[in-house]
């Protein structure tokens, strides 16, 4: 079935001006940020959650002016909230009092650390320790008294692409990134209050006196489906833009002085059921990791047999398409400051990226014998160092490995602009000297104002027996500002372009690219609270002048004061294919293809007990049609349940045959505390036929160490590829502080 709609209200939406609807009128420029003077203490407060009858907390001055960027943009908070800073030698302190209302009906979802805090009452803040208006460190909390925090580079920034998958750091906020804090909270009737204190060793930042860092905070009410900062923000943002964070001066900081030792146990038993279902292989293991503050800004990690057996799986996928799929990073110690080391196209051109390390292109592990890093900011310069070791598995023809990367990026301060370099080397260990591969490159952004900016990186690859065509680059423009996102970029990848250590979801290509986006918030439109009109375009062309892909995107969001969304759109396709390929066991043969699909995206009101968010295409596919339905439907039982069904169908009827691929995935958690908890993640693909359940128990100390006991089961259906593991693996990791 061949869809020719006419889709011109939608385009319309796209470009009118709505002139006869009543529009928020946003200001073009944000001055006079706001500042607060630090308050040094003599006596710490203690952490327990109790703030309004600390007397501590009573002598310092208060933060009270938060405005709402929704539901009422550029209004007061609807609640009081009442927020003050301080600091000790050792460390630093917020405490919050959200006074609520109703506050009997507080809602709490997830009490995991790093749960998503957005669909519930909540409190965050971010702090730009180098003031650099660029990265930062994030840190929340919900009424549970549960942990949040994330290392924020490039504002948070990704990179406009087609690839919607998750992406690890890609978007420039690592979540996995975990420090050393404490927080506490208590619940009562004035509604609910928390304290944070964070360490300056868990931090990076310059020492000094009269320091001036980067802050702003957010309140969450999840009864209004709102959203209140301390930083007034346009549209669009959120408080990782650090550009327009408010000041907090007069800090009076010292090298808290920061080694860690941190060392592991663990033990492991393997059953392969395919080859012999009576007998097990039992693994002992034991590792270590080290971390040293050379500065307060610079710090050192070293690794030896470096183990992640408590890391969750990754989400199956299936390939519909010709070209590579994206996993995310999930590595603890690859995760810190991977923000530094990122340079490329994220998701699309990764010049390094830090799966190749440690496990091979079908996701089976590679001993890791060691390495290490050092990487944190030398005055305005940011700096990381890489060197790993990984052994050789002679069965499958992988020898010994060195990874080596350089980075150098510096910032030039108040401009959000920055200029760097980049270099990766892969080298063979073995007896040959033409194993190798490297990688040149050069990157920078040049930041106009705080509206707009032009970024771009110029790369080359080394590789015995490639001589030419062997670079890439990108360059792209983007204005940012009053519900207006703009952008226009140029990608080319040459076809002798091999960064072996790191990602390419297609090689060899031209790409042009754009996108019209505005946001027009309305004051009086019933329930109604944005629309989001946008067109984008992408295209990839071979050096044959021959269009591969064409993709079209017409679309507008509907989004309601409840949270509630629906986006409805439109895509024009046109895919050449000049070799044949399979899509599970069916043939797409070489022609060029043009369709048309309607896109629908339904979002329910994430505060809710129940939530679903869907993803629905209906039309043509290369030759012929596809209907795919995908999302995550969520469940919770008050604070300490969750469960989420992810799922995704496409039933596929081509000239040459008919498929339907379905990939399920259900995870289920419930924290017994913040630090104690149990998950589960059981995936099925029908068609690699492969069923695995990943069940984990973790008793967290501080931080990423504890207690974790893993059990893993991978069952392939096709008898024929012999794959039936069973694998159970207990492990303990500590946490020394040397000195403090």
């Amino acid at each position: 079935m061949k869809f020719k709609v006419n889709y011109v209200i939608i385009v319309l939406l796209a470009f009118t001006s709505f002139s006869g609807l009543t529009q928020v009128q946003i200001q073009d420029s944000i001055t006079n940020r706001p500042e607060f003077k630090a308050i040094p203490l003599s006596q710490e407060p203690v952490i327990d959650g109790e703030v309004i009858n600390d007397p501590i907390w009573k002598t310092i001055p208060a933060i009270e002016n938060l405005v709402q960027l929704r539901p009422n943009y550029g209004q007061p908070v609807s609640e009081k909230t009442v927020i003050r800073v301080a600091y000790s030698a050792s460390s630093f302190y917020v405490s919050v009092i959200c006074y609520d209302s109703d506050a009997k009906n507080i809602v709490v979802s997830d009490s995991r650390r790093d749960a998503d805090l957005n669909d519930e009452d909540s409190f965050l803040f971010i702090i730009d320790t180098y003031n650099d208006r660029q990265n930062g460190f994030l840190f929340g909390t919900n009424a549970q008294g549960m942990e949040y925090d994330a290392q924020i580079d490039n504002e948070g920034r990704g990179s406009f692409n087609g690839n919607r998958q998750q992406g690890g750091v890609i978007g420039g906020t690592n979540l996995n990134w975990d420090a050393t804090w404490k927080v506490r909270s208590q619940l009562g009737d004035y509604g609910w209050s928390a304290e944070f204190a964070i360490p300056f060793r868990s931090l990076r930042f310059a020492s000094g006196e009269n320091k001036t860092w980067g802050l702003n905070f957010r309140r969450n009410i999840s009864k209004n489906t709102e959203t209140a900062f301390w930083t007034s923000l346009p549209l669009g943002f959120d408080m990782k833009r650090l550009s327009l964070a408010g000041k907090l001066t007069g800090l009076k900081l010292q090298n808290p002085g920061n080694l860690k030792l941190i060392p592991y146990a663990l033990t492991q038993l393997v059953y392969n059921k395919a080859v012999d279902p009576n007998e097990n292989d039992t693994n002992f293991e034991v590792g270590a990791d080290i971390k040293y503050s050379v500065t307060p800004s610079l710090t050192l990690d070293l690794t030896y047999n470096t183990d992640f057996a408590q890391v969750e799986v990754d989400d199956q996928q299936v390939n519909l398409d010709r070209f590579n799929l994206f996993f995310p990073e999930k590595r603890a110690f690859f995760l810190e400051n991977a923000g530094q080391f990122s340079v490329g196209s994220p998701g699309e051109v990764d010049l390094f990226f830090s799966r190749r390390i440690g496990l091979g292109n079908d996701g089976s592990i590679v001993p890791i014998i060691g390495g290490g890093r050092l990487s944190g900011k030398v005055g305005s310069t940011n700096v990381g160092l890489l060197s790993m070791f990984t052994e050789g598995i002679d069965e499958v023809g992988i020898e010994q490995n060195n990874f080596s990367v350089a980075r150098v990026n510096h910032d030039f301060q108040g401009t959000r602009s920055s200029l760097g370099g980049i270099f990766i080397n892969r080298a063979g260990l073995g007896e040959t000297d033409d194993n190798f591969n490297r990688v040149y490159a050069v990157d920078g952004t040049w930041g106009i104002g705080n509206k707009a900016e032009v970024n771009g990186f110029v790369a080359k690859s080394s590789t015995p027996g490639i001589e030419e065509n062997d670079h890439a680059f990108k360059i792209l423009g983007n204005y940012n500002w009053n519900g207006w996102d703009l952008r226009a970029g140029y990608t080319e990848v040459g076809e002798g372009f091999n960064p072996e250590v790191g990602f390419l979801q297609r090689s060899a290509f031209r790409k042009p690219e754009f996108l019209i986006f505005k946001a027009h918030r309305f004051k009086d439109a019933g329930k109604l609270l944005e629309i989001r009109p946008h067109l984008s375009y992408r295209s990839y062309w071979n050096f044959d002048d021959e269009q591969i892909t064409g993709f079209l995107h017409v679309d507008n969001h509907w989004e309601f004061k409840s949270g509630f969304e629906i986006h409805t759109g439109i895509n024009f396709t046109q895919e050449r294919v000049l070799e044949e390929f399979n899509i599970s066991n069916v043939t797409v043969p070489v022609g060029n293809y043009r369709n048309q699909e309607l896109q629908f995206v339904l979002i329910t009101n994430p505060n809710n007990a129940f939530s679903l968010s869907t993803r629905t295409f209906i039309g043509g596919y290369f030759n012929g049609n596809r209907i795919s339905n995908s999302g995550t439907a969520n469940y919770r039982i008050g604070n300490r349940f969750n469960t989420s069904l992810v799922f995704s169908h496409n039933d596929i009827k081509l000239e040459t045959g008919n498929t339907t691929a379905f990939v399920s995935g259900l995870r289920l958690a419930y924290s017994f505390t913040p630090r104690i908890f149990l998950q589960s993640l059981i995936q099925r693909n029908n068609v690699s036929e492969i069923t695995s359940v990943n069940a984990r128990f973790g008793w967290l100390q501080n931080a990423n160490t504890g207690l974790f006991v893993v059990f893993n089961i991978v069952k392939d259906d096709n008898i024929f590829d012999a794959l039936n593991n069973q694998i159970f693996t207990v492990k303990y990791t500590h946490r020394f502080d040397v000195f403090n």
